[in-house]
């Protein structure tokens, strides 16, 4: 049946049939195979999206969409070129730096990419930014969105792996912040090899204005967060949470959500949602029909036989996840992988959140690589042009998170100290 169900979703993907209906078929033809009764697809995917902690991915959905339409993060961009926006280089650096702040209330990258660059990238343009450059730094940005949290993959990965997605929220921030801050002194750096964005400081607002300004947009991430970590309300109600606080300020506050525009906004996280439980659904079906055959013992048996130290097997797997977050969707990676690789993680003595870290980061990596990276695609739909044109200004940026990567994955502590703090056993 293992056998079936692996080769028929490899030619699938190589057929270039969509990640849920290569998982979805694949699934039905080792069922077959197997001789099962097909009430078990049904029952399993049922199963599958059946979970509380999944209602927050619909939520923060809809809450990036509507920061996106009520004028938040106009509001964030110009918050933070008021910090950063003085030096040369400042508009890239502006970019992470409102992408940071972003991601700790949208929970997705897509999201972010829209919401930002729709901004961002003709103002990089605008300042003598090579288009392509604009379009490569807005979509490695905005991996930041499901790195910092709140975070989808991280809410998939808990759900997939029994591991509490508090603790993996809070240990998101550490590497979320080494990654925004490797990447602004990187386009520092670069801006001023490169002799570009001499004038970014033009027309930056003062920081005490641009505060006053943005001032209802930076309490969200506040109130979400401080909800969480106070324990007033768990993430999944803090998404609910989320989606009122955007609704009352893009409507009431900001004035820029008009009653005729909430149709196209909730029509728009209802596709996306859509799209996200269809694939989390297949591979649930997917996943228990695999540990039924056995296969994550197996594979558990060959990793510990063939990877014998706690640093090979890291090093195995993000090789691996790396190679695989290219061509598979992040969501739908993380509900297969997690429960056949977090078990061994444990076994070679590795903390289960530190490695949802990981694996969120590596297979985050894969929306900004060909030739499936979500990112890209909505980069280069907001600058209009083709996706060939930005691998050259992208390979320093995927460099740049790789070092992160090995970095957080070879010192836990950048994961793990906030935790422990927050946490105390």
């Amino acid at each position: 049946m293992s056998a079936v169900m692996i080769s028929t979703m490899v030619l699938c993907f190589a057929l270039t049939i969509s990640v849920a209906v290569s998982i979805g078929l694949a699934s039905i033809l080792g069922i077959q195979a197997s001789n099962a009764n097909m009430l078990i697809s049904v029952k399993e995917m049922f199963a599958s999206i059946n979970k509380f902690p999944l209602a927050a991915i619909p939520f923060f959905i809809l809450a990036g969409n509507l920061m996106e339409t009520g004028g938040i993060s106009r509001r964030l961009v110009e918050f933070a070129k008021s910090i950063v926006g003085g030096v040369q280089g400042g508009l890239p650096m502006t970019c992470v730096l409102t992408c940071m702040i972003f991601a700790a209330v949208s929970g997705s990258s897509v999201a972010t990419t829209f919401a930002i660059g729709a901004i961002l990238i003709p103002a990089l343009i605008k300042h003598g930014y090579p288009t392509s450059y604009a379009a490569a730094l807005q979509a490695t940005s905005a991996e930041l969105g499901v790195i910092i949290p709140p975070s989808i993959p991280m809410i998939l990965y808990g759900v997939s792996a029994e591991v509490s997605i508090g603790e993996l929220f809070i240990a998101g921030f550490g590497p979320g912040l080494l990654i925004s801050a490797a990447l602004m002194l990187f386009v520092w750096a670069y801006c001023k090899y490169k002799g570009w964005g001499k004038n970014d400081g033009d027309g930056r607002m003062p920081f005490g204005k641009a505060t006053l300004q943005a001032g209802w947009a930076l309490l969200m991430p506040v109130i979400i967060l401080g909800g969480i970590y106070g324990g007033v309300f768990t993430p999944t109600e803090a998404s609910a949470v989320a989606v009122f606080y955007a609704l009352i300020v893009g409507m009431v506050i900001y004035r820029e959500i008009r009653i005729k525009d909430l149709f196209a906004i909730l029509r728009k996280s209802a596709i996306s949602s859509a799209v996200i439980m269809f694939i989390i659904a297949n591979a649930g079906l997917f996943a228990f029909l695999i540990t039924r055959a056995g296969v994550p013992d197996a594979i558990g048996r060959w990793l510990e036989a063939v990877l014998q130290s706690p640093a090979l097997f890291l090093l195995g797997v993000n090789a691996a996840l790396f190679v695989i977050g290219m061509f598979i969707e992040t969501s739908a990676a993380i509900i297969v992988l997690a429960p056949i690789l977090a078990p061994v993680a444990m076994h070679f003595g590795i903390d289960p959140v530190h490695f949802g870290l990981i694996m969120v980061v590596n297979l985050a990596l894969g929306m900004i690589t060909p030739p499936f990276g979500v990112n890209l695609f909505a980069a280069c739909t907001v600058a209009k042009i083709s996706l060939d044109r930005i691998i050259k200004h992208l390979l320093p940026f995927v460099c740049v998170i790789l070092v992160c990567l090995m970095v957080i994955t070879y010192v836990p502590s950048i994961s793990l100290a906030l935790r422990d703090l927050v946490y105390a056993k």
